[in-house]
C-alpha cells in the first residue's frame, strides 16, 4: 500500500525534474554565450528574441496544427505598442512588455475570430492578408506610427530602476534571456495542462475532439491569442533593444521565416523551436557575410537535408542516431 501511495510523488518528481533541466540548459547556454562572445552581444539578443517569436509559433503550429503565414501580424503589433507606450506613456521597459503582449493579444484575438474558422489554403490566405492590412495601415497612419520612417528614437529606462541598458548590449542581452526563459516555462506549463492535451488531440482529429464535447473552436481561439501575446512580447522586447520599430516588423518574409525555424528544429517540441531558431540564425549570419547575394541558397540546401532525412527536425537527431547504434 506504502508503494502505490509513494508513486505518484515520484512520477510528479519526474516530471518535474524533466521540465526544468532542459530550462536550465537554455540558461547555462545563455551564460556560456554570454562570456564566450562578449562582443557580438547585440546579434546574440537578436537569436534570443527570435527564439521567443518561434515558440510563440510552435504553441499554434507544433501542438494545435493551425499553419499561418501572418504570424508577424502580432509581432508587429508587439513592436509598435511597445513603442508608443516608450513615447507617449512610460519608458518603464517592463510596462512595455505587458503592452506589447495585450497589443498582440488584441490583434490575434480580432483576427483569430476569423481565422480560426477558416482550413488549409484558406486560413493561409486570411492570414497573410491580414498581416499586409496592418502594414498598409501602419504605412498611412503617419500620425501615430511614423509611415515608413517608422518610431525612431525608443529609449526604455532602467530595469527595476537599476540596470540600465549600455552601449554594448550586456543588460539588453541578459533582460532578453530572463524573458526567454520566463516564456519557455509558461509554454512548458501551457502545453503540459489538460488544455494542452486538449491542442495535441485537436490537431490529431478535430472530429473525434468535437465527438467527445470539447469547444475545438474556442481552443483554437485560445492558443492563438496566448502565442499572439508571446508574438507580441518578442515585439515588445525587438522594439526596446533597437530603439526602433518600422513597417518591415509586418513582412511576410518575418512570418516565413519562423515557419523554416520551426521545421528545422521540430514542431510540437518546444526545444525545436529553441534549436531550429539558434541554427537557421547562425548559418543565416555566417552565409550573409560570405555571399550577401546567394546565402538562401545554404538556407534551402539545409531545409531539404532536414524535411527528407529528419522529418521531425533536428531535436529528433538523437533518437535517430541511437535506433541507428541498437541495429548496428
Amino acid at each position: 500500500m506504502s508503494e502505490l501511495a509513494t508513486r505518484p510523488s515520484v512520477r510528479t518528481a519526474a516530471l518535474s525534474l524533466g521540465s526544468i533541466w532542459p530550462v536550465a540548459v537554455v540558461a547555462l547556454g545563455a551564460g556560456a554565450a554570454f562570456f564566450l562572445f562578449p562582443y557580438d552581444l547585440a546579434f546574440l539578443t537578436r537569436i534570443v528574441i527570435m527564439m521567443v517569436f518561434v515558440l510563440s509559433f510552435d504553441l499554434i503550429l507544433g501542438y494545435a496544427g493551425i499553419a499561418t503565414l501572418g504570424h508577424a501580424a502580432m509581432y508587429g503589433c508587439g513592436a509598435y505598442a511597445a513603442g508608443l507606450v516608450a513615447l507617449h506613456i512610460s519608458p518603464d521597459p517592463l510596462l512595455g512588455l505587458v503592452f506589447g503582449a495585450l497589443g498582440g493579444a488584441l490583434i490575434a484575438w480580432l483576427s483569430g475570430l476569423v481565422l480560426m474558422r477558416a482550413h488549409g489554403m484558406t486560413l493561409l490566405m486570411i492570414s497573410i492578408a491580414v498581416t499586409m492590412v496592418l502594414q498598409e495601415a501602419a504605412s498611412k497612419a503617419r500620425w501615430l506610427t511614423g509611415g515608413a520612417d517608422g518610431l525612431p528614437g525608443v529609449s526604455v529606462s532602467p530595469i527595476f530602476g537599476w540596470f540600465e541598458f549600455d552601449f554594448v548590449g550586456q543588460v539588453a542581452f541578459i533582460y532578453s534571456v530572463c524573458v526567454l526563459v520566463a516564456v519557455l516555462v509558461f509554454c512548458q506549463l501551457v502545453v503540459g495542462s489538460p488544455f494542452g492535451l486538449a491542442l495535441k488531440g485537436i490537431k490529431g482529429s478535430p472530429s473525434r475532439m468535437r465527438a467527445i464535447g470539447t469547444p475545438v473552436y474556442r481552443r483554437k481561439v485560445t492558443i492563438y491569442v496566448l502565442a499572439g501575446a508571446i508574438a507580441g512580447i518578442a515585439g515588445a522586447l525587438a522594439a526596446q533593444v533597437t530603439g526602433l520599430v518600422g513597417i518591415e516588423v509586418f513582412n511576410f518574409s518575418l512570418s516565413a521565416d519562423v515557419m523554416v525555424m520551426l521545421i528545422l528544429g521540430g514542431a510540437g517540441r518546444l526545444y525545436g523551436a529553441i534549436i531550429g531558431t539558434l541554427i537557421f540564425m547562425v548559418v543565416h549570419h555566417v552565409a550573409a557575410a560570405i555571399d550577401p547575394f546567394n546565402w538562401l541558397f545554404v538556407i534551402g540546401a539545409m531545409l531539404l537535408v532536414v524535411v527528407f532525412a529528419l522529418p521531425q527536425g533536428l531535436i529528433s537527431l538523437p533518437d535517430r542516431l541511437i535506433r541507428t547504434f541498437r541495429r548496428t
